[in-house]
């Protein structure tokens, strides 16, 4: 057994430094959490994928993006007010429809593989944020930032451009509504 370890003690040590990274580190990237978000995202497990999503940050962060949109400094700073007001109340509306659309299996949340391996090689990360941007299909770009919360959990905490996901979200709604 001691020959066989001096023989190849390199690639014991290859494989040791592997194991340690796999154990020790990897939990504790933002691209492990997009992994595992996608998991509780596929496992159909709603508040398993919220833990991974600062709605709060995400809710105030897009009423910021589209205040920015006014022109004024008095509508911009009325504007921070209320969502500073409401951040909380639509973060918890928003929160309650995901976690249900997750749990439903619904089409539109669901992350596909190819781009979860994207955005986890496209990562960087910078203390303690992260971010990744991509182009999607019909030319959008997209970015999505996180950061590592009090717990030590890497959370989506702002997503730009979200006022186009939010019509989409709003004309899909509308549209199952009327449907019903």
């Amino acid at each position: 057994m001691l020959r066989m370890a001096l023989r190849h003690w390199t690639g014991i040590l290859v494989a040791a430094a592997l194991l340690w990274w796999a154990i020790f580190y990897l939990p504790t990237t933002p691209s492990f959490a997009v992994f595992q978000l996608k998991r509780a995202v596929d496992a159909r497990d709603g508040n398993a994928a919220a833990q991974y999503v600062n709605f709060d940050s995400v809710v105030r962060n897009a009423g910021y993006e589209m205040m920015q949109r006014n022109e004024g400094v008095l509508g911009q700073f009325l504007g921070k007010g209320a969502v500073d007001l409401l951040a909380h109340p639509a973060a918890e509306l928003l929160k309650a429809w995901a976690v249900k659309q997750v749990n439903d299996g619904a089409k539109d949340v669901q992350m596909p593989a190819l781009g979860v391996l994207g955005a986890m090689a496209l990562m960087h990360r910078e203390g303690y944020m992260a971010s990744t941007q991509w182009t999607d299909r019909k030319g959008r770009k997209w970015g999505v930032h996180m950061g590592l919360n009090n717990a030590g959990v890497w959370q989506v905490t702002e997503v730009d451009h979200v006022q186009e996901l939010l019509a989409k979200l709003k004309s899909h709604e509308e549209k199952n509504w009327n449907s019903k």
